[in-house]
């Protein structure tokens, strides 16, 4: 019995610590500043998949020339994907449709973009694409910036 419960508090303390990790690392990630919330899906063909499959829900964070996206359920400190500003080109903006609707959050908008020859779309909310798009066109002088 004292050997049940004793595992039964380890497996506790491991599911508290482990949450209290996740939660640290999110406000590391955001101590910066600059973040927003940021579902991607990397490597998509050219004609809109509307399954819902392939997306990942994350954190994106500016820095300097680049956008860091980092994966929500992960406890890498590093991000998963970095996009530099000068070779991101936006393809198109639409909105979710079909099982998308419920992979995505509730106000997403989804933007198709090339990044080094790779198709990738991230969704976002309204907000944070106007704040996205804000930051592509404020690329320092003599960059080439391509938004459609």
């Amino acid at each position: 019995m004292v050997l049940a419960l004793t595992v039964c508090g380890v497996v506790v303390a491991l599911v508290v610590v482990g949450l209290f990790v996740f939660g640290l690392r999110r406000r590391l990630i955001q101590r910066s500043g600059g973040t927003f919330n940021c579902s991607l899906r990397w490597d998509v063909p050219e004609t809109p998949d509307t399954s819902g499959k392939g997306w990942s829900y994350g954190v994106a964070r500016y820095n300097g020339d680049r956008v860091e996206w980092f994966r929500v359920f992960s406890y890498a400190p590093r991000p998963r994907r970095t996009l530099e500003r000068a070779s991101i080109e936006v393809a198109g903006r639409r909105l979710p449709e079909g099982e998308e609707e419920l992979a995505l959050l509730s106000d997403a908008v989804i933007l198709t973009c090339v990044h080094r020859g790779t198709r990738l779309e991230l969704a976002m909310s309204d907000d944070a694409l106007t704040g996205f798009l804000a930051w592509l066109e404020a690329a320092p002088p003599g960059q080439r910036v391509n938004v459609a």
